[in-house]
């Protein structure tokens, strides 16, 4: 029997390739959301923009400047953020769709989309960032705020995780790498629109095709994402290491072979 969601949920996730749940009071969202933006303010430079770029992003943000604001490990700054990761409701709730005890963090990050310049996401899988093994890993994508597609909210193709990894189209700038599926096949006027609560969580696999929609409304929208993997799947690059990269969430780590070749040349001799 699942620990959290009930079997039809599981069999909804199984289908459609996403769920949506909430496992905070409002106390705690309210904490997380007041954090965040203290984070936000302390750690502000010029260097947090992370809108694609590429002839097929322009086109999606109507060749308006558009923006969005990035913070990554917000584990690193917050023990409220790192309480999160180790919510026991969560990671039941990760248990009954993963079908694992045991899991590890890949990374995490926020995105902050502007009032009325709120750059769009493409539709893509995050597949082509961080390719595993075992196609293991789940994305957590907390809403810090009410979301709608008015203010820059995400969507996804239902059932597209059950494709596996497609092809991806790749603009590479100044070292940077941004994948998207093929616009033609995956439009994003095509895909079907999350509306969530401040404090819901949608989660997903990285095959799952999604993007977000251009932010032109008076409202923010932000999100913290935490990427989660089976503690003993394998990465087939090595492109994408991050602060408390395998940190044990839940259960434990069977096999230490799986440590990437990164990590062992950074061993301690």
């Amino acid at each position: 029997m699942p620990k959290f969601l009930t079997p039809q949920e599981v069999q909804f996730y199984k289908d459609n390739g996403f769920i949506k749940i909430n496992v905070l009071e409002k106390a705690e969202i309210d904490a997380l959301s007041e954090e965040y933006d203290l984070l936000f303010r302390l750690q502000a430079n010029d260097d947090m923009d992370s809108t694609w770029i590429g002839e097929d992003m322009s086109k999606a943000a109507n060749n308006k400047k558009v923006a969005v604001l990035s913070l990554h490990g917000l584990q690193m700054f917050s023990d409220k953020f790192l309480k999160f990761l180790m919510n026991d409701k969560l990671l039941d709730a990760l248990e009954d769709i993963m079908e694992t005890p045991n899991i590890a963090l890949h990374h995490t990050k926020a995105h902050i989309k502007p009032t009325e310049n709120g750059a769009p996401y493409l539709m893509h899988q995050d597949y082509p960032y961080f390719p595993h093994k075992k196609h293991s890993l789940m994305a957590v994508f907390l809403h810090m705020d009410d979301t709608t597609p008015e203010n820059g909210g995400l969507c996804v193709y239902p059932g597209s995780h059950k494709l596996g990894p497609l092809p991806s189209q790749t603009n590479i700038t100044n070292g940077l790498a941004f994948h998207w599926c093929d616009p033609a096949r995956f439009p994003i006027e095509g895909a079907t629109p999350i509306t969530a609560k401040k404090g819901e969580i949608v989660i997903f696999p990285y095959t799952l095709v999604h993007g977000s929609y251009l932010n032109q409304s008076n409202r923010v929208r932000r999100m913290f994402l935490v990427q989660v993997m089976d503690a003993d799947d394998v990465p087939l690059t090595e492109n994408h290491d991050s602060p408390a990269q395998g940190l044990m969430l839940r259960g434990i780590k069977k096999r230490l072979d799986t440590v990437t070749s990164s990590h062992k040349k950074n061993a301690i001799k």
